[in-house]
């Protein structure tokens, strides 16, 4: 795809890893890149597996991109919203492969994907928006509402707490734990599981189980935007 995410297409299971300097940061160019890749996936009817570099999934959006002023920060949250809903919908089984660090907008991911494996180690997961100055947004307060346990959600959201990968996954932002050696080979096997699957089904279920969820994340990203000046 790009020198910040690649796709790799083997039997049925695409591959896209985010590759953005050392804090994995998110910022248009990568949100470009991983669209083009959701797309290619869709394309391929392949079950997608997400993951980042060693010992970093994401430390979430660019702050470069982010400090140029309100507006840009505003538009890259809205184009971030927009992605983490589209996983959240997305036609095929997403697996994320977290491959270490997973904060803010790259925690928010880990909460908009079907299963989600971690590595052991020392590593922090979470949302830690109001540490750094930021007030939640509207669509991140639902995002993690519909994955997070209640009182993990509290924590998460009105406390920033960050959690290590074992405290992560009672949470709510993994499913599960490995070695970071086995991360890929787990996530490979899970995705052999689910493409065992009858994708149709898969889709359709999706879609009735999150409709609810799904149409309060378009309204929030629209409310987020008319509140930040987008519209």
């Amino acid at each position: 795809m790009t020198d910040l995410v690649s796709y790799e297409l083997n039997e049925g299971i695409a591959t896209i890893t985010i590759t953005n300097g050392k804090a994995n940061a998110l910022s248009h160019p990568v949100f470009e890149a991983l669209n083009r890749a959701l797309d290619q996936a869709e394309q391929d009817k392949a079950v997608v597996i997400l993951t980042g570099q060693t010992g970093i999934f994401s430390g979430g959006y660019d702050l470069k991109e982010m400090q140029k002023g309100p507006q840009e920060a505003a538009s890259l949250v809205k184009v971030g919203s927009t992605l983490a809903r589209r996983l959240a919908g997305f036609p095929l089984p997403v697996i994320a492969a977290c491959s270490g660090h997973a904060i803010a907008k790259g925690a928010f991911i880990l909460l908009s994907v079907d299963y989600r494996i971690g590595v052991e180690g020392g590593f922090k997961l979470g949302l830690n928006e109001v540490a750094i100055g930021m007030t939640m947004h509207h669509a991140g307060i639902e995002i993690a509402r519909h994955r997070l346990s209640p009182s993990h959600f509290y924590r998460s959201v009105v406390n920033a707490e960050i959690f290590e990968p074992e405290q992560a996954v009672t949470a709510g932002f993994l499913d599960e734990i490995v070695a970071p050696g086995q991360l890929m080979a787990r996530a490979t096997a899970v995705a052999e599981a689910f493409k065992k699957l009858n994708m149709r089904a898969h889709q359709q279920t999706k879609q009735k189980t999150k409709a609810d969820y799904l149409a309060l994340l378009d309204r929030c990203i629209e409310t987020d935007a008319k509140h930040l000046g987008l519209q």
